[in-house]
């Protein structure tokens, strides 16, 4: 599975989680940092990308335009890098399973 880290989550998570997702990518290594929602939705499923977002963007498009792409909803308030990355790795095989579910298209991690 491949992680595609929105804007609001650190670019660092690429590396510290290469090895659960090594073919993950942040907007910022592949210019779509400014990019809008629409745009980054569009490559995620281009790109086989499950999106992984703090904000609840992700979750409204997959409501509105269902999925592909699955996405990542990081339900935690102001916390570190450190802290995410914990999540993370806490919940890998949470992730795992959502991915193979062909009938999930959002998952919320606290």
């Amino acid at each position: 599975m491949k992680l595609l880290f929105d804007q609001n989550l650190s670019p660092r998570l690429v590396n510290r989680l290469a090895d659960l997702y090594p073919a993950s990518q942040h907007v910022f290594f592949i210019g779509l940092d400014q990019a809008d929602d629409s745009a980054l939705w569009a490559y995620a499923n281009q790109h086989d990308f499950t999106v992984v977002s703090r904000d609840s963007d992700f979750s409204e498009l997959s409501l509105l335009r269902g999925f592909p792409p699955k996405v990542i909803w990081i339900r935690r308030g102001n916390c570190s890098t450190n802290q995410i990355e914990e999540i993370v790795r806490s919940h890998n095989e949470d992730i795992t399973q959502f991915n193979e579910n062909p009938n999930l298209g959002v998952l919320k991690l606290y």
